[in-house]
């Protein structure tokens, strides 16, 4: 058991670093991350106590809960007064200091402008944070759903994206393997609805569909139900996270789920998950069971992990309501699996109870064992567009760090109450932290440099990386380098097969044909770069559209521009030829023939192993990566030029910053061999934990210096 105990923390940790979301990678400081993924729960573990709720920080003892207040039809009651409230904090009754009642239609008011289309990370976090707007994410559970059940959710759903929602209303849809930074909260129906249509259960069925899942393809299938598991629970938390970061106010996560079961049925217990039936005596056995120790380890192993999930929902103050896709379900398995009726009912109100547990611990709703799926989303929204605020100062004082249960009461008959249960106080640190003074800033060229990493690729194909150095006559060589994104699990897009590029100054084209891949393959050898017109007014290269090969790695344009503005535009083409993604860009081309210290733009080439690194030194013409995520097993070569006036020589020096811009350590930089040749750094990835880093390059002489900042992402 411990052996794969073992394995499934591995590879959840895996799953879980897919699912990271932005905000953590970036510092954010509105919600704090997720915990680590915590090992299964060993013998004798004793049952999760009470939840926390969210952690309020708005002083040291003010204290906030929005409640839901309904008749008993679910419809809102907007007519409560302060004094119908009652507030105990640990059975103390508690002051209201604050109160209103915020009522959302999902519709600008009279006279406001159109509701603005999402399109960046700005606009979906600017947006979020209006109290007029609703916000939602569906969460497409297809690793817990059926695929007959996945097919008869979708008119509810798509009646909830028709019917339910309004035109500032905000909604993300997530997959189990689709990350956080992949995530952009939307207002077009017509996208929810795409993604609706893309979900497709696949609950028992273990045939690998990516690369992560050919990792474990060949474990017993209750070891991949467990790492299913942690991949699905994990993500619902950076998710929940996530949803925290964009605004403090009431969110709701729409969990299309069965339910979650860290044991399976000896007739489904398969030696080989990939290779349903082989091996197991079990198959046709109705009477074969799971033994009660196995199924109580089994229990605390999942209730654990659902703690985990509605802890951090209370602390974003993010509201979970879990939909059976089943309806009124009558049995956990099909007939021909031949799992005795004594056993499917166990597992069946088993796995419901694990989506009530979500949401009766988030304040939320379960849509479990019931036909009406409409009206229970239909009540999603009603809770979200209808409720009270109230605050009050906790007659607590001192900072224990422990959990304070919260209840409110309403003196008015028949009405129903729903609200957060509890909060957890700060502790000693905390508090000294809060009222200390802030820490200095962090550099503004340290915070533009980790923020280029995050620009938004939502709905992009591509990622390019535009560097600079010295040309001939005066002018600034530009190197233009694109590259394909990775797949990102649960997203189907278009695959990309060229580019077609045009670089413009303000005297007319520097550059305008196809941009070719690299033909290595894999490999870090690649050819030299591809030939340009020139000048203006010439058609593309030969390999026009549609006839491009597919590309293999990343590709390169070269050529020289005068310092001043220069625009790039790009046209990507799919495997017919037609344009999947275009993007126009402005940028500032330096002028490096003057008389002082300068640097060329760093160039980043990535080596998997010690052959792939000895064959980029080898090779002067290796494309550089556009990308800056890396793992800890791989090996990247900086190269880079820098410039003195006249006969100097520059002072060469490399480290690594941490994300606020601390050093942490000096590399070596190897001084060019020859004129013409640029310095080098070596740096193994191997030595640093996951996380955001920075590589500072710095030139310095007898008259002044240069610096150039590389940012870093390590994923594992």
């Amino acid at each position: 058991m411990g052996q794969k105990h073992r394995v499934i923390r591995i590879l959840g940790a895996v799953a879980l670093l897919l699912s990271v979301p932005s905000s953590e990678w970036l510092g954010a400081t509105q919600a704090p991350p997720p915990s680590a993924q915590a090992p299964a729960a060993q013998g004798g573990q004793k049952p999760a106590t009470p939840q926390p709720g969210p952690t309020f920080r708005t002083g040291v003892n003010f204290v906030r809960v929005d409640v839901i207040a309904s008749d008993k039809d679910g419809k809102p009651i907007p007519d409560l007064k302060q004094t119908d409230f009652e507030v105990t904090e640990d059975g103390k009754p508690q002051a209201i200091e604050t109160f209103r009642f915020i009522e959302v239609t999902g519709n600008p008011a009279p006279g406001d402008p159109e509701p603005k289309e999402i399109r960046s990370d700005y606009d979906e976090e600017s947006e979020a944070a209006r109290d007029d707007v609703r916000l939602f994410a569906l969460f497409l559970d297809d690793y817990h759903v059926r695929r007959g059940a996945s097919m008869v959710v979708k008119p509810a759903l798509t009646s909830f994206i028709q019917k339910q929602l309004s035109a500032t209303d905000m909604v993300g849809v997530m997959f189990p393997l689709t990350p956080v930074s992949a995530l952009l909260m939307t207002r077009s129906r017509d996208k929810l609805m795409e993604a609706v249509q893309h979900f497709e259960g696949r609950k028992f069925d273990y045939i690998p569909r990516n690369e992560f899942e050919e990792q474990y393809a060949m474990y017993p299938a209750t070891i991949v139900e467990q790492v299913r598991n942690q991949v699905t629970l994990s993500a619902l938390r950076s998710l929940v996270v996530h949803m925290g970061a964009l605004r403090e106010g009431r969110k709701a996560v729409i969990l299309v789920s069965e339910g979650f079961s860290n044991i399976l049925p000896p007739q489904l217990n398969d030696p080989i998950a990939g290779m349903p039936g082989i091996g197991n005596p079990n198959r046709g056995n109705p009477m074969a069971d799971v033994d009660d120790r196995t199924s109580f380890f089994a229990n605390l192993d999942i209730q654990q992990e659902l703690r985990e999930v509605y802890d951090a929902a209370n602390r974003s103050n993010t509201t979970i309501y879990t939909l059976d896709p089943r309806g009124l379900a009558g049995s956990e398995f099909d007939i021909n699996e031949n799992v005795g009726q004594q056993t499917d009912r166990r597992f069946l109100q088993s796995t419901m109870d694990t989506l009530r547990v979500l949401a009766e611990n988030t304040d939320g709703r379960a849509i479990v064992n019931r036909n009406d799926l409409e009206g229970g989303l239909k009540q999603v929204v009603k809770d979200s567009s209808a409720y009270y605020l109230l605050g009050y100062n906790s007659t607590r004082t001192a900072a224990d760090g422990k959990y304070h249960e919260i209840k409110v009461r309403i003196r008015r008959p028949g009405v129903q109450v729903r609200a957060r249960k509890g909060y957890w106080a700060l502790t000693k640190e905390e508090l000294a932290k809060s009222l200390a003074p802030p820490p200095p800033p962090i550099p503004s060229a340290v915070s533009k440099a980790l923020g280029s990493m995050s620009e938004s690729r939502r709905g992009r194909y591509i990622r390019t990386w535009l560097g600079t150095t010295r040309g001939e006559n005066g002018k600034t060589r530009v190197t233009f380098v694109w590259e394909p994104l990775p797949s990102v699990p649960g997203v189907e897009r278009t695959a990309t097969t060229g580019l077609t590029l045009i670089a413009s100054g303000v005297e007319g084209p520097y550059f305008r044909g196809d941009v070719p891949d690299s033909p290595r393959d894999g490999s870090p050898e690649a050819a030299p770069p591809p030939a340009n017109d020139g000048a203006a007014g010439k058609p593309p290269t030969a390999e026009g559209k549609g006839t491009l090969p597919a590309v293999r790695g990343p590709a390169r344009a070269t050529f020289d521009a005068d310092p001043g503005p220069l625009q790039i535009r790009y046209a990507v083409h799919g495997p017919k030829g037609e344009t999947v993604d275009t993007d126009v860009r402005e940028f500032k081309v330096p002028d490096l023939t003057t008389p002082q210290i300068a640097l060329s733009t760093p160039s980043v080439l990535r080596a998997g192993n010690a052959l792939e690194y000895r064959a980029l030194v080898a090779n002067p013409d290796s494309v550089p990566t556009a990308g800056r995520e890396f793992r800890r097993t791989e090996r990247l070569l900086i190269r880079f030029d820098a410039f003195a006036p006249g006969n100097e020589t520059p002072v060469v020096t490399a480290r690594v910053l941490n994300r606020v811009g601390n050093g942490m350590a000096d590399l070596l930089v190897k001084a060019p061999e020859a004129a013409g040749k640029p310095y080098q750094v070596d740096l193994p990835l191997a030595g640093f934990a996951a996380g955001e880093y920075l590589v500072e390059v710095k030139a310095k002489g007898v008259e002044g210096e240069a610096k150039e900042l590389v940012p870093l992402r390590i994923t594992s």
